[in-house]
């Protein structure tokens, strides 16, 4: 059955909800209620992703994660995935506790391979054409080409099995909006018919793909029934309350 993973930002630049989570309270009290709403993960992050966004400083973006991790944590364990591509940061998450690590650049770094083999930690692993998220969103070509996605994320998954961590660890994202056409972008909602023996994630969540709708819900319900059609087993939203109709 697909379940919910809810989209928390403690950001200040987010391009839907950027500064309404930046406080500590106001971003556990979000993941709070994310869980009540009937998420089953809730995805924290500290850095945009959107384009134009100013890359942070570690100390920063752990600055922001940590008294956020620090009073979820042995509430929700095994509940929090922490969206970070540094390295530094998921040592420091996984040394709190039980977090799923969500890498946007798919593990392309032999240091974030590392930590997570030797945490033995759950992933989720995001398919990024380009080396960073910025020239993914402004890069002259964008890609078109579904096989591509797959060879990439079964390359990472592959080899983070070939060292220890099992394949139900493993989770998939091909990377809805970061350098792929709209066309591919609407394709990958089916994405996980692609890959049947893996956990497939999709985050369609208030992408620009879509249309021009920002933060109007019936475009992203639409997405989701399509993934969810396809057999995906994870929704990466930003309404949990408004997606909880889709799964009853």
């Amino acid at each position: 059955m697909t379940q919910l993973v809810g989209v928390l930002n403690v950001t200040p630049d987010s391009f839907s909800d950027g500064n309404l989570f930046l406080k500590p309270a106001a971003a556990i009290k979000q993941a709070e209620q994310m869980f009540a709403d009937g998420a089953t993960l809730v995805d924290i992050g500290a850095e945009s992703t959107r384009p134009g966004a100013v890359p942070i400083r570690l100390e920063e973006e752990w600055q922001r994660l940590e008294p956020v991790l620090t009073a979820l944590i042995k509430r929700f364990p095994g509940k929090l995935s922490v969206d970070t591509y540094h390295p530094e940061t998921a040592e420091r998450a996984l040394n709190l506790g039980d977090v799923i690590i969500n890498d946007v650049t798919g593990m392309k770094s032999p240091a974030m391979v590392d930590v997570v083999v030797r945490h033995q930690a759950r992933c989720i692993i995001s398919q990024l054409p380009t080396g960073d998220t910025q020239s993914a969103h402004t890069a002259a070509q964008l890609l078109d080409d579904q096989e591509a996605i797959k060879r990439d994320l079964l390359a990472a998954a592959q080899l983070l099995e070939s060292r220890g961590i099992k394949r139900d660890q493993i989770i998939l994202d091909p990377g809805i909006g970061f350098g792929k056409t709209p066309e591919l972008n609407r394709k990958l909602l089916k994405f996980a018919r692609e890959l049947p023996d893996y956990k497939v994630m999709i985050g369609y969540s208030r992408k620009r793909f879509l249309g021009d709708q920002r933060i109007e819900l019936e475009p992203n319900l639409a997405a989701g029934r399509v993934a969810i059609a396809a057999g995906t087993a994870y929704l990466r939203v930003h309404d949990v309350a408004g997606h909880r109709q889709l799964l009853y």
